[in-house]
């Protein structure tokens, strides 16, 4: 059966609304961290993350991203109708009306209830694999025959009590950069995201070019610890190894891997090695980076966020740089993209998500 279709995406994030803004940021190469405004920050330990100015409300905005999603791909009322929307968000939305409750599921019914989709929803809130959990279903929905189209939808605005959280861990990159796989790592940036992806069938899909297709997922557990990685990236290499061998691929036809990256010591080296492990000695080092070093950790949105960004780098065949990287880590040796721009080669291009509790997900989209 034919690949699903990527039909249309809409974004939302730290650059601006829409993809041209998404676009523009990421291959500048200039991270779009900025000073907190929609909170108090002055007694953190850091005060920036990738957060648009204001206060944007995650109901309008994932109202938004899903409206015009269905716009370019050409999706009428009808359409709409029988389209399933599968929602990737935290738990209680701090951006949640009154009167609505305050609960994943609930959000997911209001955003396919006020954009005309069908009732049937799933809400999806596994931390930073969410938003590729979500795409990972609606393409084997797809595939299956289970249905014509999905939109898959995810959404995170930076907000105090999830700031506060990491800052108390000790997970916010007190330097305020994001240095993924680089000596000298400090941690995390959190940022926006809010993103609309439309997946249709060949035979269904509206848009007469399509803007790419999903190629292969794959998923798998650590089974190790409640919130670090195993260190030799075993569950993440699995999840790889099931991707490509759901696209019958081999992993020399790799043009480019968008990392999950975080910038934290273990999770990097943990990933560096889930990445040796799946690509192995015979195989080219396919090149690497982390676009979360310019648009901040978005948790539940990220992965989504994190697709787009991997098709538009395969349509521009060219790839976004690897941003904060100060000096080479024993522990991530990687061919990691370090001058922009820097050229594609390929169809195919992996993005990897990794989450507490050991979750992976490896997601592979290729273009014609």
């Amino acid at each position: 059966m034919d690949a699903p279709r990527i039909s249309a995406v809409a974004t939302v994030s730290a650059f601006g609304r829409g993809v041209p803004a998404l676009h523009d940021g990421v291959f500048a190469g200039r991270p779009a961290f900025r000073r907190v405004d929609r909170f108090a920050v002055d007694d953190r330990r850091m005060r920036v993350a990738a957060a648009l100015p204001g206060q944007p409300d995650l109901i309008e905005e994932l109202v938004a991203v899903v409206d015009r999603a269905c716009a370019d791909a050409g999706l009428g009322q009808v359409a709409r109708e029988s389209c399933p929307l599968l929602l990737a968000v935290h738990t209680e939305p701090g951006a949640a009306r009154a009167g609505v409750a305050r609960s994943a599921g609930a959000l997911a019914q209001l955003v396919a209830a006020t954009c005309g989709l069908a009732p049937s929803t799933r809400a999806y809130t596994s931390a930073c694999v969410a938003g590729t959990s979500a795409l990972a279903d609606a393409a084997a929905m797809v595939t299956s025959g289970g249905c014509d189209r999905v939109v898959v939808a995810a959404g995170y605005l930076v907000e105090s009590d999830q700031f506060a959280l990491f800052d108390a861990g000790r997970a916010l990159a007190v330097d305020e950069v994001v240095r993924p796989f680089s000596a000298g790592r400090k941690g995390i940036v959190l940022g926006d995201a809010v993103v609309a992806i439309v997946i249709e069938s060949a035979a269904a899909r509206n848009a007469a070019d399509p803007l790419g297709f999903v190629a292969g997922w794959g998923r798998a557990g650590d089974a190790y610890h409640v919130c670090q990685p195993r260190p030799d990236g075993a569950g993440l290499a699995r999840a790889i190894d099931a991707a490509l061998r759901r696209a019958a691929l081999g992993a020399e036809q790799i043009g480019y891997v968008n990392a999950h990256g975080t910038g934290t010591p273990q999770s990097d080296a943990a990933e560096a090695a889930a990445i040796r492990r799946a690509f192995g000695p015979s195989a080219p080092a396919p090149p690497i980076s982390s676009t979360k070093s310019l648009h901040g950790h978005a948790l539940e949105a990220s992965g989504l966020l994190e697709v787009v960004i991997t098709l538009l780098a395969l349509r521009e065949r060219r790839m976004p740089i690897n941003a904060g990287f100060l000096a080479p880590d024993a522990d991530c040796d990687l061919n990691l993209v370090l001058e922009s721009p820097a050229p594609l080669v390929g169809r195919y291009a992996l993005t990897v998500n990794s989450a507490f509790g050991g979750a992976n997900t490896a997601v592979l989209v290729g273009v014609e």
